[in-house]
């Protein structure tokens, strides 16, 4: 029963089905065949509305909200102008600036989308402008948007919280280390694509020459609320001071502050709008992890993670095999589905076998949110590709061709994250 739930599920997913209604025909489907089965819908429906019913998931729509104001505010443009400055002279300092600033900005927006989005919109047009080529600008942005969901504050964590009864602070704390970890690695690759394809050094000292002409401090005071906006959510969370749910709700009221008073970006009839594509984008991802509890119970009932738990553990005796093989099926489960439901989907039914394996809940949510998120990247699906190849009016597949060594150096950062576990745990 359980292989014909998966094949299912799978099929409906080929066929280009909304994965809520994967999941959600997947879910009724023994019950269906099987009358007598325990998970009738009763059953399903008890489990959907336990899924729903915690306050931590109220986090992931009010960090939507809160990266949608902050966004229209002009946050992205105020943090790139800051790392610009005082990188933006050296040797792809430039790029280099982009990829710092999707790193803050993903402290922000727990989205990559939202994070390719709002950055690239800025600094895309710079870039090209600079004279590097629009397509290694779109793809720069594509890739390290991605960080918006591996620093914290992160949807995908609090989803794999959420459906493993894993820690959503210890997973915020763990994706420091990963996050900048692998910034790093693409700023590498950043430096030597400048060093071997050249840059137009007489713009770019044109550029910084204007920035400090504006004065140091005129910049920093400018992008002073966007910079303290990452403390004040990640330190009010690790300080203890506030769970990751009120600062889900600190970062809206300061949203609003911020762009509503300090910067007068947005006005009072906006926040409505704000507040409508909050609800709209966090419906079907709701209605996700609701399914997906329901969906988990299923599968729980059809003894379906202890058989897999079984074949693995018959299968792989190697705890750093398993986790090769692990990165390559999720490196491939990134080309067809979003982070958020494959770690609620993969996650309750890997925790049993990898505890047991002594890889900790908390490495293994970092390891699979970061794996996965190579998917935004990765063609034919990749979402940050189709986000960023309007802005260069190229075809997504060509800017994923261009992403590829931006993907492999990405690809070294993740071996790294999940076969040295101190990378991730060694702040917790």
């Amino acid at each position: 029963m359980s292989a014909i739930v998966f094949l299912v599920f799978f099929v409906c997913l080929v066929l280009a089905v909304p994965i809520a209604m994967c999941m959600g025909f997947a879910t009724i489907l023994p019950g269906l065949l099987d009358p007598k089965f325990a998970g009738n819908l009763e059953v399903v429906v008890r489990s959907m509305l336990k899924g729903v019913d915690t306050m931590s998931i109220l986090a992931i729509p009010l960090f939507m909200l809160s990266g949608a104001i902050m966004a229209t505010g002009g946050l992205s443009k105020r943090l790139f102008d800051v790392f610009a400055l005082f990188i933006g002279r050296f040797r792809g300092g430039m790029p280099c600036a982009v990829v710092v600033t999707c790193l803050f900005y993903g402290a922000i927006s727990g989205s990559g989308p939202a994070t390719c989005a709002a950055v690239g919109t800025m600094c895309i047009p710079v870039l090209t402008t600079l004279g590097y080529k629009k397509i290694f600008a779109a793809a720069l942005v594509a890739t390290a948007a991605g960080l918006g969901v591996i620093i914290p504050p992160s949807i995908p964590y609090i989803s794999f919280g959420l459906v493993t009864d894993t820690s959503v602070g210890d997973l915020f704390t763990a994706g420091i280390f990963p996050g900048c970890l692998i910034a790093l690695w693409l700023m590498i690759y950043v430096v030597i694509y400048c060093t071997v394809k050249g840059e137009d050094r007489e713009k770019i000292e044109a550029n910084h020459r204007s920035l400090r002409e504006r004065g140091v401090l005129r910049v920093l005071r400018y992008g002073f609320f966007s910079l303290l906006t990452p403390v004040i959510i990640l330190g009010g969370i690790y300080s203890g001071i506030v769970t990751p749910t009120e600062a889900a709700c600190v970062s809206v009221f300061y949203a609003v502050f911020v762009c509503l008073f300090l910067y007068r970006s947005i006005t009072f009839k906006d926040l409505w709008g704000f507040f409508k594509d909050a609800v709209r984008s966090y419906a079907p991802l709701g209605m996700s992890l609701c399914l997906a509890r329901a969906f988990v119970q299923i599968l729980a009932l059809l003894k379906a993670p202890q058989q897999l738990s079984d074949w693995l553990s018959t299968t792989f005796t190697s705890k750093y095999l398993f986790l090769l093989v692990l990165l390559v099926i999720l490196f491939l489960l990134g080309m067809v589905l979003d982070v958020g439901p494959a770690n609620t989907i993969l996650g309750p039914m890997l925790i049993a076998f990898t505890g047991n394996m002594g890889i900790s809940p908390v490495h293994l949510g970092i390891i699979m949110t970061c794996a996965l998120a190579i998917g935004f990247v990765t063609p034919p699906f990749g979402m940050n590709l189709f986000v960023a190849a309007p802005m260069v009016k190229e075809n997504p597949m060509t800017i994923g061709k261009e992403a590829y060594p931006l993907i492999g150096f990405y690809m070294i950062a993740l071996m790294m994250i999940t076969f040295i576990p101190p990378i991730s745990l060694g702040l917790l």
